[in-house]
């Protein structure tokens, strides 16, 4: 199959791809729900040296670099409890941590969470963390530009590899809330 966006030597429907998806992205590929169906989330084999998106993007074309989206785990606190959610924006921007997101989670302070609590609890590999398959109780952030395009290109919960799959779906997550200047 040929991928919506970019060209990869390797494309497949996630459902076909399990095999090569860490667990909990397995999992929510398995038991997916909603309008968009599974068969849509496209999952593309990749280098892992360069699934930063600076490397990738060179390699693999800069016109991916509008197209792309980088999920992050973020750490709310508030009255001695911390939190976590992911903020998912274009590769192009950044999180607007202590604006949007505080404002959001009603947090006093929020920062990135510490790479081994990200990857602790997402069961995904650092640089490969993707919205599909967080845990079901974390909100899931989406900047209103990934929800409105057609094809996003992100993490596939490892480095090796990434999904590809419609803006809307991403909007549609469990507990996703879409956010006008989530990135900026």
């Amino acid at each position: 199959m040929r991928a919506p966006i970019g060209s990869f030597d390797t494309a497949l429907p996630a459902p076909d791809a399990l095999d090569v998806l860490v667990a909990p992205v397995a999992d929510a590929v398995r038991n997916w729900t909603g309008d968009i169906p599974a068969d849509q989330l496209i999952h593309v084999d990749t280098d892992p040296a360069i699934a930063d998106t600076a490397a990738f993007v060179a390699h693999h074309g800069e016109e991916l670099l509008r197209q792309s989206a980088n999920c992050v785990v973020v750490a709310a606190k508030r009255g001695g409890e911390t939190s976590l959610a992911a903020a998912v924006v274009l590769s192009h921007t950044r999180v607007d941590v202590n604006g949007v997101v505080r404002r959001q989670l009603g947090a006093r302070k929020v920062s990135f969470a510490p790479q081994e609590t990200a990857t602790g609890l997402t069961g995904m590999e650092y640089g490969g963390i993707t919205p599909i398959g967080l845990p079901g109780d974390w909100p899931v952030l989406v900047d209103a530009a990934v929800a409105d395009t057609p094809w996003v290109l992100l993490g596939s919960g490892l480095r090796r590899g990434k999904l590809i799959v419609p803006g809307k779906a991403l909007a549609a997550l469990p507990n996703a809330v879409v956010l006008e200047g989530l990135g900026v």
